[in-house]
């Protein structure tokens, strides 16, 4: 039985980096294609997370005000 594997598609871009650094990487066998994807991919996922907490803050604070006024919901069934 074969296993299939999805692999997601890639494309090809224009980067820029010190010479330096790409040489360095060069010498030190590092992909820099996968090192490069791995950064944005980190990059992304930061972004996604700071406009999350951007476009939740209101309803955020509200929630704690909620909490803060009333404490916790079903406070009185907790056995800690």
């Amino acid at each position: 039985m074969e296993v299939l594997v999805s692999v997601p598609s890639r494309r090809s871009t224009s980067l820029t980096l010190s010479r330096s650094l790409l040489d360095e990487a060069r010498e030190l066998g590092v992909n820099v294609s996968r090192a490069a994807e791995a950064g944005v991919a980190a990059a992304v996922r930061a972004e996604r997370v700071r406009r999350w907490h951007e476009e939740n803050a209101g309803a955020i604070a509200d929630y704690n005000r909620l909490i803060d006024a009333q404490g916790v919901p079903l406070s009185r069934f907790r056995k800690f």
